[in-house]
């Protein structure tokens, strides 16, 4: 079970229903812009031949980590284009982490912004983004590849505290 601390206990209202329970997209205009920070990772499991692979740079598709930072750093950016429900936002940083680790690929995403709204849903989608990518690149030499324990591991900043996760990738450097 992961470990997290919080700053202030959850609220259990959803914010993105009306009083009639209509989806709606949150009012954020009264809400103080501050610094803001979320990192998530996740992991693709991957077969040693698959690994091989990527080590001899013998992928047939190219380079699947750097395919997959780049993924990475644009699915942040497009976030609100893909999930109804979030703010399109100004991103002051971008950084995909992705490398071969024991059993597959690791992927960590950190996004900063300083608004009135946080950017979990944006690291969450650059490492799904990027592991999605990582399968595409792979599905023709691997196809028991799973992609696993996608998560936020960190939130900084906003109304409702900070929040940090155990991680479970086995990344060996943070984004």
């Amino acid at each position: 079970m992961a470990a997290s601390t919080r700053k202030r206990a959850p609220t259990h209202r959803l914010t993105h229903s009306d009083a009639e329970g209509r989806v709606r997209m949150v009012d954020v205009s009264d809400k103080p812009a501050t610094a803001r920070r979320a990192v998530a990772q996740g992991f693709v499991r991957v077969s040693a031949a698959a690994r091989r692979l990527i080590r001899t740079g013998a992928v047939e598709k190219g380079d699947p980590l750097q395919a997959a930072r780049i993924a990475g750093i644009l699915a942040a950016k497009r976030t609100s284009d893909l999930i109804p429900l979030c703010h399109p936002l100004a991103l002051s940083g971008i950084e995909v982490h992705v490398e071969l680790a024991r059993g597959g690929v690791a992927i960590a995403a950190t996004v900063r912004t300083t608004g009135a709204t946080g950017v979990e849903m944006e690291a969450l989608t650059a490492v799904s983004v990027a592991a999605l990518t990582v399968y595409d690149m792979l599905k023709a030499a691997d196809r028991s590849m799973v992609i696993e324990a996608i998560m936020l591991t960190e939130k900084q900043g906003g109304q409702s505290g900070d929040v940090q996760h155990r991680k479970r990738t086995g990344i060996t450097h943070q984004a």
